[in-house]
C-alpha cells in the first residue's frame, strides 16, 4: 500500500480525517477490522490529499489508486469467504452489492483519469459514504450472524462448529 511519505508535497497542512475509526464499527472479527481499519485509513490519506491543484491530485491518484482497488478486492474476498464458511444467507445480496461497488468505483477511476468533473474530494467522499453505510447496514446483517452462531477459541479466533474463520 503506498504510504502518504512516498507522496511528499500533496498533503495539506492542518487537514483532517474525513473518517474515525470507532468500536461502532468494529465486527469483532480481527481480520474484518483490520481491513476496515486499512480501508478507513486509505480514504482518509485520499482525502488529505485533496488538495484542489488538480495536477497534483491525478499524480497522486495515479500513485495510489491500483493498489487500492486491488485491497478492496482481498477485503471483499476475505468477507465472502467468511459468510460462505457460515452459509449466511444473505451471501447472495451482499456479493452483488461488492460487485456493484467494483463497478461503480472503476467509473469513477476512468472519470477522474479523464477529467471529468470529479474531483478526489467528491471520491473520496462517495468512498467515506459507501463505506461507512456498508459496514453499517450489510455487514453488520452477517457480523450479527456469525455472533449467533460462532464460539471463540483460546487463541481469540472465532470458530463455527470445525471450521475456523479467517
Amino acid at each position: 500500500m503506498i504510504k502518504t511519505s512516498q507522496v511528499d508535497g500533496f498533503l495539506k497542512a492542518g487537514q483532517s480525517d474525513l473518517i474515525t475509526w470507532s468500536d461502532k464499527l468494529s465486527c469483532g472479527i480481527k481480520i474484518i477490522d483490520d481491513q476496515h481499519k486499512v480501508l478507513v485509513n486509505l480514504v482518509n490519506e485520499m482525502f488529505q490529499n485533496s488538495t484542489g491543484n488538480s495536477v497534483q491530485e491525478h499524480n497522486y491518484f495515479n500513485l495510489v489508486i491500483q493498489e487500492a482497488v486491488k485491497y478492496v478486492k482481498i477485503h471483499f474476498a476475505s468477507e465472502e469467504k467468511i459468510m460462505n464458511a457460515v452459509k449466511f444467507h444473505g451471501y447472495a445480496d451482499h456479493k452483488k452489492e461488492h460487485e456493484s461497488f467494483v463497478l461503480e468505483v472503476v467509473k469513477n477511476i476512468k472519470d477522474f483519469q479523464e477529467g471529468k468533473r470529479l474531483t478526489l474530494f467528491s471520491f473520496t467522499r462517495f468512498l467515506k459514504d459507501w463505506i461507512l453505510s456498508h459496514i453499517a447496514v450489510m455487514d453488520k446483517q452477517y457480523f450479527e450472524y456469525v455472533k449467533k452462531i460462532a464460539t471463540r477459541k483460546a487463541d481469540g479466533k472465532l470458530s463455527v462448529t470445525s471450521a475456523d474463520l479467517i
